[in-house]
């Protein structure tokens, strides 16, 4: 089935040639035609899976024209994603006269405001600064006919639940509304069930599950040899563009500063950066001008950039479901992509939780010719009770040829060969090579 088969308006038909669009996902084959019905939809499927195109090309289509009043508000629990949102949605319009604006904060009032005197017909906004224009009388939702709640998962989680009731009950009653998320866990019931009416439902993959598209694996190592290791899978890594994620703001500053310093191209995204410094670093690493960006959980579901091949997990999240979204940063839109996870001893609990959440386990990889240091915990690390240390499990890897990514039984991106199972055992074991490091289970 194509897009041509889906009741779309011509001229957003050619959007989606201009955008490079061909074949629609699962997502988008089973959301539009509901969208077009104009029923209220709770649609949930892996992140990089083409949620925002499933909601954008049937909306665009019964909007048809310009009209001076907005018809379509969607909301987004980030920046990012607010003006990524609002491009997607120009982009699907570019043969239309359909208008449309992003509100965020972090940037002046003056050109959103401007825009908005103008007549708009397509709203992507913030709760926060949407509610700025709400309250200071330039903006009323009195003409809204289609509401979208996009991650309302991530909107949840933020605390954003008293703001967006508030603009649900200032949205008039005869609306249309969508709710998309990467997952649906029973906390959105309670918004669901004042928001809409009689909604059908969509699910296009396991809510727990890993994209299929992307293939994933844990680098054991010495947490005084991580940023060793970061550098060295880097240079023996053959990438286009790489994700790194750190837990926190100021790690990942230090992990940019010292990537610069190896002389790699480096942005760096997080909430402390001002917001023209996060659009900079955002346009830099789509247009190619950044290799690598260093970003805390903001860009887990902050970000949609084409071509990702890699995503470097080099503080493992705290949150299972964070693991999901970070990698899912790669493999987007039916792509293949590579995530690696960086894994000390104090994280064996996290592992084990992730590994529980999606239900499988993660092969653990040695990447060939790396100086591995017996692996000591640190001791400015939280513990999660008491754990005991751990110690290289025996193993080994042979030489051999090998592909880009971690294939089974292999060494590295390049090595071949294979040794030792996830338990140290001699020969054999799981799919991981070279052995893994011995622990609790």
């Amino acid at each position: 089935m194509s897009f041509k088969d889906l009741n779309l308006a011509p001229d957003i038909l050619r959007g989606v040639v201009s955008a490079g669009y061909t074949d629609p996902t699962p997502i988008q084959l089973r959301a539009i035609p509901v969208v077009l019905s104009g029923r209220d939809l709770i649609a949930s499927a892996q992140t990089g899976t083409g949620k925002t195109a499933a909601f954008a090309l049937p909306i665009l289509s019964r909007l048809g024209t310009h009209g001076r009043a907005p018809r379509v508000l969607v909301l987004e629990p980030t920046r990012e994603l607010a003006a990524q949102v609002e491009t997607a949605f120009r982009d699907f319009a570019r043969h239309t006269d359909i208008r449309t604006v992003a509100l965020f904060g972090g940037v002046g009032y003056g050109a959103q405001r401007n825009e908005l005197k103008r007549g708009v017909d397509v709203i992507s906004a913030t709760p926060g600064r949407l509610m700025d224009y709400i309250k200071g009388g330039e903006l009323s939702l009195n003409t809204i006919e289609i509401l979208v709640l996009d991650e309302v998962d991530r909107m949840l989680d933020m605390g954003f639940l008293p703001v967006v009731k508030d603009i649900i009950a200032r949205c008039p009653k005869g609306r249309q509304t969508l709710f998309f998320s990467a997952t649906v866990p029973p906390e959105i019931a309670a918004v669901a069930s004042f928001a809409l009416k009689n909604p059908d439902r969509v699910e296009c993959g396991v809510n727990r599950s890993v994209n299929q598209s992307v293939n994933h694996a844990l680098y054991p190592v010495a947490w005084a040899q991580k940023f060793d290791l970061l550098v060295a899978l880097l240079e023996k890594t053959d990438f286009q563009s790489v994700l790194v994620f750190s837990r926190t703001k100021h790690g990942a500053d230090k992990i940019a500063a010292r990537l610069k310093a190896a002389k790699h191209t480096v942005a760096v995204l997080h909430a402390n950066r001002s917001q023209n410094q996060r659009i900079e670093a955002l346009a830099g690493f789509k247009s190619g001008k950044y290799e690598i960006m260093v970003a805390t959980d903001i860009a887990a579901r902050g970000i949609d950039v084409a071509g990702v091949t890699h995503v470097i997990n080099y503080d493992v999240p705290e949150n299972p479901e964070d693991y999901v979204h970070r990698i899912g940063r790669t493999g987007r839109a039916m792509a293949v992509g590579d995530a690696f996870t960086l894994v000390s001893p104090e994280n064996a609990d996290d592992i084990r939780d992730i590994q529980r959440f999606i239900g499988a386990k993660i092969p653990e990889l040695r990447l060939e010719g790396f100086p591995y240091q017996p692996f000591v915990m640190n001791p400015s690390y939280p513990k999660k009770g008491q754990q005991q240390q751990r110690r290289p499990a025996g193993g080994g890897g042979g030489g051999g040829g090998g592909g880009r990514r971690p294939q089974q039984g292999s060494s590295g991106q390049r090595g071949g060969g294979g040794g030792g199972g996830q338990s140290g055992g001699p020969g054999g074991g799981n799919r991981s090579g070279g052995g893994g490091f011995r622990g609790r289970r």
